[in-house]
């Protein structure tokens, strides 16, 4: 199925800042009353959805902040033994 015909209620936010902002405006509407019952089960299926998504970001991205300091890391270690082997030839 091509982006285009997807309808907005499958098509997930692409940023984490929107799925926050839709799961907000799910607790007010849930806080209010003002939902009806008969759309409750839904508004609160999708608040779940949206908490399982929003998790997964953090994660990938804890993950990807992992691997970028691991790297930075490795890339000191590699200069410090450089300027030790330059230090040592002098």
């Amino acid at each position: 199925m091509s982006s285009a015909k997807r309808t907005r209620k499958t098509e997930e936010p692409a940023r984490y800042a929107e799925m926050m902002e839709e799961l907000e405006q799910i607790v007010e509407q849930l806080e209010s009353d003002s939902i009806d019952v008969d759309d409750l089960s839904a508004r609160v299926k999708r608040a779940s959805e949206l908490i399982r998504l929003c998790r997964q970001r953090l994660v990938g991205s804890q993950t990807e902040i992992e691997q970028v300091v691991a790297d930075l890391d490795a890339l000191d270690e590699d200069a410090e033994e450089d300027q030790e082997l330059e230090d040592s030839d002098e």
